[in-house]
Formats: C-alpha cells, sequence, structure tokens
C-alpha cells in the first residue's frame, strides 16, 4: 500500500502483478532472494524490496514530483526516524493485538499500541501532515494503518478516536487524497480477512 501511495503521488504509471503467498512465483523468489516478501518494486530490470526503501526509493528515482522526503538533511532524518518507529513500534504492537488471544491483546500489547499512537500524535500536532502541509514521507509509512484500524479496536477492545483523535481526523484527511483512497483496502474486507485468519489458526 505505501508503495502504491507514492507511486499514485508521483504519477508513475506501473504493471501491478498479484502474488500468491502460499506458492510464491519464481519471479518473487529471484527477485527477493533474501526475504521472500512483497512488496518488490523492479525498475528498470532491478529489484527494490522493503516498503520503506522503495518509498525512497521512488522519491529519489523521479525527484521533479510531488517530493515526499524533506529536502534539508534533518528534515530527512527526522522523518525517516518516524518512519521507522511506525515499523518497529506500531505495527509490531498492531501484529501482537491480532496474534494474541482476545484476552491477553487487552492488555500488553493494547497499551503500547495506544501509547504508539500517542506519541505519532504529539510528533503531528497541530500540522496538517508530519510534514507539515505537504503529504510526505511520514504520512505514506502511516496511513495504510488506517484500513486496519476497526480491526484493531474490535480485537483490541478500544477506540482508536478516544485514545488519539487528532491521528484520526488527520488519517482522514489523508483520505480525501486520490492517491491514498485507491490504495487502501475496505476496512470491512480487512476485518473479515483477519476474523478467517485468527480462526484458521485456533485464535476464535
Amino acid at each position: 500500500m505505501r508503495c502504491r501511495i507514492a507511486l499514485a503521488e508521483k504519477r508513475v504509471e506501473y504493471e501491478h502483478k498479484d502474488e500468491n503467498l502460499m506458492e510464491k512465483s519464481p519471479l518473487l523468489l529471484q527477485s527477493n532472494p533474501v526475504h521472500k516478501k512483497i512488496p518488490v518494486l523492479v525498475h528498470g530490470g532491478k529489484p527494490v524490496c522493503e516498503s520503506l526503501v522503495i518509498v525512497q526509493y521512488v522519491d529519489e528515482a523521479w525527484p521533479d514530483r510531488a517530493p515526499l522526503l524533506p529536502a534539508d538533511a534533518y528534515g530527512r532524518a527526522q522523518a525517516r526516524f518516524w518512519a521507522d518507529f511506525v515499523d518497529k513500534k506500531v505495527c509490531y504492537c498492531m501484529l501482537s493485538l491480532l496474534r494474541l488471544p482476545a484476552k491477553e491483546a487487552q492488555g500488553e500489547a493494547k497499551k503500547e499500541f495506544t501509547e504508539g499512537l500517542k506519541l505519532l500524535e504529539g510528533e503531528l500536532g497541530e500540522k496538517k501532515y508530519f510534514g507539515g502541509d505537504t503529504f510526505g514521507f511520514v504520512d505514506v509509512a502511516l496511513v495504510p494503518l488506517m484500513a486496519w484500524f476497526r480491526t484493531y479496536e474490535s480485537f483490541g477492545s478500544f477506540s482508536a478516536e478516544t485514545e488519539a483523535p487528532k491521528l484520526v481526523a488527520w488519517g482522514k484527511r489523508c483520505m480525501e487524497r486520490e492517491s491514498v483512497a485507491m490504495s487502501l483496502p475496505d476496512p470491512g474486507k480487512v476485518y473479515e480477512f483477519v476474523c478467517f485468519m485468527r480462526k484458521m489458526f485456533g485464535l476464535g
């Protein structure tokens, strides 16, 4: 989703290929032999792996269109720090919420997840986007999680709007962008998918 948003912001045309992760294609295994995961961007016959790395590559490969990272070195460092925080803190806690039985998910994982949301809300402050008035790298890193909020709330028994109202409002602003709206899945479909996976793994 991050890669789709970045490419859409840059108005880059591309060919999208779905991947069956239960039967990984030779193209995926050849393109990402280390992690064997999606997403992979193949540009000029050369593969680029990992979503945040791909977003940075897209920003550098098409620098004349809708810059995603700040122009100054400090601004870029800060953006990378918060995008890394999203991956290592928020996404990690999110997966814990979805993988643990309901009672456990309402404990430490939920606490860490909501703390992460509040820290991000503090960084956002009163700004329109994390980059100020400009939609940028941290926004691209975080906004895909908005499609999963209904699912987090259901299994974690909490309200994101209560815990981090400014962050939820930011997410709604982002959804008004065509690049985001066309790239994120329907939250209802996400919930159905997670319910199916939890049932398959005996989590109910």
